[in-house]
């Protein structure tokens, strides 16, 4: 597999120096300093923050142990990664890279962070990407972080390369086993926090790999769209779990949501009929769409079910309209993917960074471009009974379209979410994570 990758990602830096050519010269500039990072010390301590690479870092470098490395480019010159192995004996070093990556690199180590600037001098007209640190200022970069650079880069980062959609279907696949591992583990009568371990176990994941905190809720926390803890005792009863986690390979992440009850119950019912309208959904991924024509979508289907299932009494377009739908859906229905879990440049229309705004009363939706192949976008609808928004919805003048008795008796399963990743083609779409999810549960 690995003489995929390497034919993947040597299409992958062509792409790269094309878009990155193009950027460089109608931004006025004749080269690129990328910074990996430096982690941040914490107050008053000698213990740094848990590290995440630049992503414009990780685009051309595949490395998660790369603190204080740079990424060196100039037109239609070699590619050069200046290397940060310090002599050290407090911590082990990195080792110096390989794999199928690193033919298309000069690498050069530095074992201080300030050797960098040595290879940096005479580079008149560079621009910097990355952490801005207080002696960068006297290296002589032409400029930090140059905003219409910056938005020319995550413009294109949209459309995916066929490197990075492998990365991805990889990372799924790993994701997939933590959450077959973690099903399990529910159904075992686990707390939240021994899914989070059967998670981690299964990935083969450390937290600090992790493409973002895992969200692992049980009962009335699913409630909580991005719920933070894990409670180490199992309730009393279990109702549901809600997990929401991802994986990474080679820096690309993957981003999967699952929703289970207990029972073959009322609530498993409900989670099946949403698990329709999310397949729905996934299948409207295709060139020439506008995404936020799927979030309103979305919204209509979501209301529908809510209506079927005899939780609201008005009518779906009217529901959706009124904004009543968005008591249960407050959320948008999916964002872009890729090096970030919320990947750039999803509102951007051109180049310059001009932004098309989200659909009027629809303001958490992180994704309003006309889909292109090579986009990765999650779907992810939800059906939640959140206490805030009940409260709000009690005392609106739509409260006697909601079924009270019913919301009562399903609060305790906290919600519903189901999210797939899926890649735009120039066909069908592809969806990233059922089959990852079929191949986990057979193993």
């Amino acid at each position: 597999m690995s003489a995929l990758l390497a034919a993947l990602y040597d299409d992958h830096i062509r792409v790269q120096r094309t878009r990155t050519d193009a950027a460089l010269q109608a931004c006025g500039f004749d080269s690129l300093a990328i910074f990996a990072g430096r982690p941040p010390m914490q107050f008053l301590d000698d213990r740094p923050y848990p590290f995440a690479p630049n992503p414009h870092f990780k685009l051309w470098v595949p490395l998660e142990t790369c603190a204080e490395c740079w990424l060196i480019y100039r037109p239609q010159a070699p590619l050069q990664l200046l290397f940060f192995q310090p002599i050290d004996y407090w911590y082990k070093p990195p080792a110096l890279p390989s794999g199928y990556w690193t033919k298309h690199f000069d690498i050069e180590v530095i074992r201080e962070p300030g050797d960098a600037r040595a290879f940096l001098a005479g580079m008149k007209h560079c621009a910097f990407i990355g952490e801005r640190q207080p002696e960068f200022d006297a290296w002589g970069f032409a400029a930090f972080n140059p905003q219409a650079l910056i938005d020319h880069l995550h413009f294109d980062r949209a459309r995916k390369t066929s490197y990075e959609v492998e990365c991805m279907r990889r990372a799924a696949q790993r994701g997939a086993r933590g959450h077959v591992a973690a099903e399990r583990a529910f159904r075992a009568g686990a707390s939240e926090f021994q899914i989070h371990l059967e998670y981690l176990r299964a990935t083969q994941h450390t937290e600090a790999e992790l493409p973002y905190d895992n969200i692992i809720a049980l009962n009335e926390n699913a409630a909580v769209l991005h719920y933070q803890y894990q409670e180490r005792t199992p309730p009393p009863q279990r109702f549901s779990l809600l997990i929401d986690a991802g994986a990474a390979f080679a820096g690309y992440a993957c981003d999967i949501t699952r929703t289970y009850s207990a029972e073959q119950d009322d609530f498993a019912a409900l989670i099946s009929a949403m698990d329709t309208v999310q397949q729905a959904l996934c299948a409207k991924v295709r060139a020439g769409v506008d995404y936020a024509d799927i979030h309103l979508d979305a919204h209509h289907r979501i209301a529908t079910v809510l209506r079927e299932h005899g939780i609201i009494r008005m009518d779906p377009a009217s529901a959706v309209e009124s904004g009543l739908s968005s008591v249960f859906f407050p959320h948008g229905v999916g964002h872009l993917l890729g090096l970030q879990v919320h990947d750039v440049a999803g509102l951007a229309i051109d180049r310059k960074g001009t932004q098309k705004p989200r659909p009027p009363g629809h303001p958490y939706l992180r994704l309003t471009r006309t889909l292109e192949p090579g986009f990765v976008v999650t779907i992810e609808p939800g059906l939640y009974f959140i206490e805030t928004l009940l409260a709000q919805a009690r005392a609106a003048k739509h409260a006697s379209s909601i079924d009270w008795q019913r919301v009562d008796a399903l609060k305790r399963f906290g919600g519903i979410r189901i999210e797939d990743d899926v890649a735009c083609t120039e066909s069908e779409p592809e969806n990233l994570t059922r089959p990852a999810l079929a191949q986990a549960a057979a193993a």
